[in-house]
């Protein structure tokens, strides 16, 4: 087969776009990403044939300031959440004088089981939000993930191992990173990657009805582009 003949055939073979990608930017200890957890869960259902990544946008992560400094405020935004979503609060750890709002220790936590276990890296940072808002663990501690781990048939002692070590902490620096990179500044925020091109289809809170409309949207645009061309 001369190699003529060859360049020939890749022309006229189908050429197969990559599989989409929905990328979700949020944080465990954000609570309106806690409140479009369940909204986010029938996206992910409805396009269930993308592919779907997990970036850690840092909330606050190496924050000092105590929970109890902080009560007022968040108390008022986990409100809102709940009228606005449904989700359920406990706010006993509003009072906690000895536990910081560091968001990175639970950010870092999720990278480690997206390390382990990518395909339950959604479900795990959905049992983070349950721990911290609904049981108020101190998710700065490891054991407060072994639940979740157990649940999800994880092993405990590789995540603890990993928890502390210096590589994780380069990682979820580097999900904070690129995070800032793409210029999200607020979160919850989805990101569609179809045909090469990244779109924000979703920064806050919004209904399933409305990111679906929005991601429909704009696959639908960009195969009248394709036409086109």
């Amino acid at each position: 087969m001369t190699n003529i003949y060859i360049i020939a055939l890749l022309f006229a073979l189908p050429m197969t776009q990559p599989k989409s990608t929905l990328i979700y930017i949020g944080d465990p200890m954000c609570s309106w990403c806690y409140g479009i957890t369940d909204e986010l869960s029938g996206v992910k259902e409805k396009f269930d044939d993308f592919d779907f990544e997990l970036i850690m946008g840092g909330l606050r992560p190496y924050n000092t300031q105590m929970m109890s400094e902080l009560k007022d405020f968040l108390e008022h935004h986990w409100e809102e959440v709940n009228q606005a979503s449904g989700q359920e609060f406990k706010y006993d750890i509003l009072d906690d004088t000895k536990i910081t709002y560091d968001t990175e220790p639970p950010c870092r936590a999720n990278v480690v089981v997206r390390q382990l276990a990518p395909e339950k890296a959604f479900a795990f940072f959905k049992g983070t939000q349950r721990a911290f808002y609904f049981h108020n663990k101190n998710m700065h501690l490891k054991e407060s993930y072994h639940d979740i781990l157990k649940e999800l048939e994880i092993d405990t002692q590789q995540f603890d191992d990993l928890f502390e070590s210096d590589k994780m902490k380069e990682l979820v620096r580097g999900d904070f990173e690129q995070s800032a990179e793409w210029g999200i500044s607020g979160f919850p925020a989805l990101i569609l990657q179809h045909r090469g091109k990244l779109t924000l289809v979703a920064n806050g809170y919004s209904t399933k009805e409305d990111i679906i409309l929005r991601i429909e949207t704009v696959i639908k645009k960009s195969e009248g582009s394709t036409e086109k061309n």
